[in-house]
């Protein structure tokens, strides 16, 4: 239950981002500054809270608490530079999504972005049916069905008409959801054997360094880091850099692919009911009604393995 936690906490952190992009947004400040600065606080920390870990299970083991190789896993002094450097490529999605999902606020409202994000649901589906070679069922094609239908409810389709929408916008609003739906399968599969706190701060490390190249970060020697850019980048480091890919590398491993996107239905209501409130984003009835279907869409499939195997055991606890 606690891997569960961990990872729909991390999926409502996410839910929280969009709102606040759009606010700096308002503000004057750009992609780079605002992707740069979030990814530098949750890099910080991340580091700092890595190194309370790392040297918390050090005295332990100096004191004589610690068993067995109990701290091998925070990779202190011994983990591998190509852990490291493998670690720093599975950050990139984090960063490639930042980006992306961020742009696509520029031309689309957030609250059809989240929806946009929300796909990863599906394409996780889609890239887990490749990876194993295997034809989705019955379920998940259903699950696909009720996903495009509770989409179309809740971006507003049917009201507004699809003419009405920024093409560019929604490219990247979808394009987000293919590198989300990498960064989740990244946090379950690369170095799984190394500690959470540890896997996390390697991977922001890469994610941050990639934008840095991309956007030099110049609010470090002109002066912006210390206006307001810094209450947005510590806001979005905190839920979008550091709590989340912390949470999930703790959790997706011991709770797979399948399930994380379930848990991952936090995102979509926490960041629509913001960008109503918050934003003033017109959200209406009919959009909501999209979201719960949305929601139901993405937990259809586990209920229905639940259902098959509760039919399944239904014979012998009768007998």
């Amino acid at each position: 239950m606690k891997y569960m936690i961990s990872v729909f906490i991390g999926s409502a952190s996410y839910g929280i981002l969009s709102t606040f992009v759009v606010l700096a947004y308002g503000q004057g400040y750009k992609l780079g500054e605002v992707v740069g600065t979030q990814l530098m606080v949750g890099f910080l920390l991340s580091w700092l809270f890595a190194t309370y870990v790392e040297r918390r299970q050090k005295r332990s083991a100096d004191s004589g608490s610690a068993k067995g190789s109990g701290g091998a896993k925070t990779g202190r002094g011994g983990l591998a530079w190509k852990t490291r450097l493998l670690l720093m490529a599975a950050g990139l999605p984090t960063a490639i999504t930042g980006l992306i999902y961020y742009q696509s606020l520029r031309y689309i409202p957030a609250s059809l972005a989240i929806i946009l994000l929300f796909q990863f649901t599906w394409i996780g589906v889609l890239l887990q049916s490749i990876r194993q070679k295997k034809r989705p069922n019955r379920a998940i094609l259903t699950t696909l069905v009720i996903l495009l239908g509770g989409t179309v409810l809740a971006a507003g389709i049917m009201e507004q008409g699809g003419g009405t929408f920024h093409l560019l916008g929604v490219t990247l609003g979808f394009l987000a959801a293919i590198s989300y739906t990498l960064f989740i399968l990244f946090s379950g599969k690369a170095a799984p054997e190394v500690a959470p706190a540890t896997r996390s701060k390697w991977m922001l490390a890469g994610g941050m360094t990639f934008v840095f190249i991309l956007f030099p970060p110049a609010f470090l020697w002109n002066g912006d880091l210390f206006s307001s850019l810094f209450l947005f980048g510590l806001v979005l480091g905190l839920f979008g850099a550091f709590i989340p890919p912390l949470l999930f590398t703790y959790g997706v491993p011991h709770i797979g692919e399948g399930m994380a996107g379930i848990l991952g239905a936090a995102e979509l209501p926490v960041a629509v009911l913001l960008s109503s409130i918050v934003l003033h984003e017109h959200v209406s009835w009919l959009q909501w009604t999209g979201v719960i279907v949305v929601l139901v869409g993405v937990a259809y499939p586990e209920l229905a393995k639940m259902a098959k195997r509760n039919r399944r055991m239904a014979p012998g606890i009768g007998a």
